[in-house]
């Protein structure tokens, strides 16, 4: 039987400007729907495991729409509650070179921000669950958003279920301060913890050392130093870092660095051309989910997260349409992109 992994959280229309054209120059936009623990389910559907994910969108043709798209691709939709105002969008300007990408929201007044505990059955859900994840997008959206949030994962390890939260930190949801506060408190409920180094910062007060992201430049020290300081407050079982060197907007070095509170593995780097880098952070927190939850080794869980994110930065959308053979393949080192017949 495949191992059943919830999420919890948002999932958005996202409207993309088409041919990396600007907002002021789009007369279309494509459409699609994601959001990070959405992307997640969908991505652990797509490995052949049971995804299944949790939120409230309203009771209307584009809440519909939202559900539709993820049952498309295997998501188990059978929990979420229907409700509320509206669906949250969020409009995507991709950049090319040096030209960063832009995202305006539009998501004030979201059903899942006015969400009641009563209105989910944790019992029924996490029946026969082996793993629950969730990000600090979730908590950040509203005080009751975060209240359920608290409230899933404090069932999860009361079941003695595997915990875990990308904290991904979202400044125009709330400040550092309020998102301490919460992430803080929530993140004693947590098993495994996956975050960027801005997000360490940011959400739980751990600086990295000397990196700057915007250089294109890692000091890992820096980070192993930060992923102690993590352990020794908390307690994880797991600490996970994907690490973007950004050359710019079209050319990243991609990699990752776990640490399981007695050693830490740092996975083989590759240079990625973006098509679409919406969701990598996603795809590898479900790459490391899915090796950690099928019983890989903690290098090799590193690895196949970091493979599958790899490949996600080159499929458009927010969803990680690569399969589990083109994952191992890439782990194994082909990585040619010729054309397979």
């Amino acid at each position: 039987m495949s191992k059943k992994v919830v999420t919890l959280g948002e999932i958005m229309l996202r409207l993309s400007t088409p041919d990396f054209k600007r907002f002021v120059q789009a007369d279309t936009f494509d459409i699609t729907y994601g959001g990070g623990e959405a992307n997640v389910a969908a991505a652990l559907c797509n490995y052949g495991l049971n995804g299944t994910f949790v939120t409230k969108v309203p009771n209307n043709p584009i809440g519909q729409s939202a559900i539709n798209h993820l049952r498309r691709y295997g998501v188990d939709t059978q929990f979420v509650a229907r409700g509320g105002e509206r669906l949250g969008i969020y409009f995507l300007e991709t950049g090319a070179s040096m030209r960063a990408s832009q995202v305006v929201y539009d998501r004030a007044g979201a059903s899942i921000a006015d969400v009641n505990l009563d209105e989910f059955d944790w019992d029924k859900i996490f029946d026969g669950a082996d793993w629950f994840h969730t990000t600090g997008i979730t908590p950040a959206l509203s005080d009751k958003a975060a209240a359920l949030a608290e409230a899933a994962l404090k069932a999860a390890k009361a079941k003695g279920i595997t915990t875990s939260i990308d904290l991904n930190y979202r400044k125009k949801l709330w400040s550092k301060e309020k998102a301490r506060e919460v992430m803080t408190r929530l993140c004693y409920f947590v098993d495994v913890c996956i975050g960027n180094e801005e997000d360490a910062d940011t959400t739980l007060g751990f600086k990295a050392g000397e990196t700057d992201v915007t250089k294109g430049e890692l000091h890992l020290d820096g980070y192993k130093d930060v992923f102690q300081q993590m352990k020794a407050k908390f307690g994880f079982k797991f600490i996970a870092s994907s690490l973007r060197e950004s050359h710019s907007a079209s050319d990243n070095g991609w990699s990752a660095l776990v640490y399981d509170g007695t050693d830490f593995y740092h996975t083989k780097k590759y240079n990625v051309r973006i098509v679409d880098r919406v969701g990598s952070g996603d795809s590898f927190a479900s790459g490391l989910i899915y090796g950690l939850v099928t019983g890989m080794s903690m290098p090799d869980a590193a690895e196949f997260g970091v493979a599958a994110s790899a490949l996600k930065h080159t499929i458009p959308g927010d969803l990680n349409h690569a399969t589990l053979g083109e994952v191992k393949d890439l782990m194994k080192g082909d990585g040619s992109g010729r054309v397979q017949r």
